[in-house]
């Protein structure tokens, strides 16, 4: 078996304040690739002292940057993460001893993503295990999906394992950055529903969001997590209703950023 070398992509903009402990989780990778869009703080003067090789380029959408970035590393094995997640050690352990098999078998393995939110772990609702494809080979995989939810997309044919160790994952310092978040990625996914020809129907604004909250807080287990889980189920329907609502607005010509 002969070991195979490792790089981590890593896409940023005005992570100072988080991307250490992300560069810190993902240090055991033989390069780590950050591409900058732009950052008006210290994010590439951090990430080049921590060694990590950096590309400032102009943002194109998530897809793409993600794409870019897999394609500027030296090896053809690929770690991607974003600034606000890291690699739990148990992880870590998972993905060197396949490193140091060659990473055999498949051509990519997913894992669960644990977020921590105002001060609690979400292990309950549609937020867990939210198993992400993120360590693969870049020769029959490549980063695909819609902006704002981009996912990786391997070729046909092309199995995939699961790992047990969980990628942590810090989003959002507070609830107003929550909900920037979601009023960004609305707009996003409705104009890109848009241009696909999809039209807001009545189902879509009134019963949609409501199937979100109950697959959260009930299917999901969302009410095990207190008041913190009715927080979060209702966010996720404002989330599908907002969306529904600046499409219909598109169909009418009208702004909705």
């Amino acid at each position: 078996m002969t070991r195979a070398p490792l790089s981590c992509c890593i896409i940023a903009m005005d992570e100072e304040e988080r991307l250490g402990a992300c560069l810190d989780s993902v240090a055991f990778c033989d390069e780590i690739v950050v591409v900058d869009s732009h950052s008006s703080d210290r994010t590439r003067e951090l990430a080049a002292a921590r060694g990590a090789r950096v590309i400032e380029r102009d943002w194109p959408g998530h897809v793409a940057q993600k794409e870019f970035a897999v394609r500027a590393a030296q090896h053809d094995w690929v770690l991607c993460v974003d600034a606000d997640e890291r690699v739990s050690p148990e992880l870590r352990a998972e993905i060197e001893a396949l490193r140091a098999q060659g990473f055999p078998a498949h051509a990519g393995w997913r894992f669960p993503r644990l977020t921590h939110y105002l001060g609690t772990w979400v292990r309950h609702g549609t937020w867990y295990p939210d198993l992400q494809l993120r360590l693969f080979d870049r020769r029959r995989g490549k980063w695909g999906g819609h902006d704002p939810h981009d996912r990786v997309e391997l070729a046909a044919g092309a199995s995939v394992a699961r790992l047990g160790g969980d990628l942590f994952h810090h989003p959002y310092r507070n609830l107003a950055e929550h909900l920037a978040t979601i009023e960004q990625y609305t707009t996003i996914m409705a104009r890109g529903l848009f241009e696909r020809g999809r039209r807001a129907s009545l189902a879509d604004l009134v019963l949609r969001p409501w199937v979100r909250f109950l697959r959260f807080y009930v299917l999901k287990r969302g009410f095990l997590l207190g008041r913190k889980g009715l927080v979060l189920a209702l966010l996720a329907a404002h989330y599908v209703r907002l969306k529904y609502i600046k499409l219909s607005l598109l169909e009418r010509g009208e702004r909705v950023a």
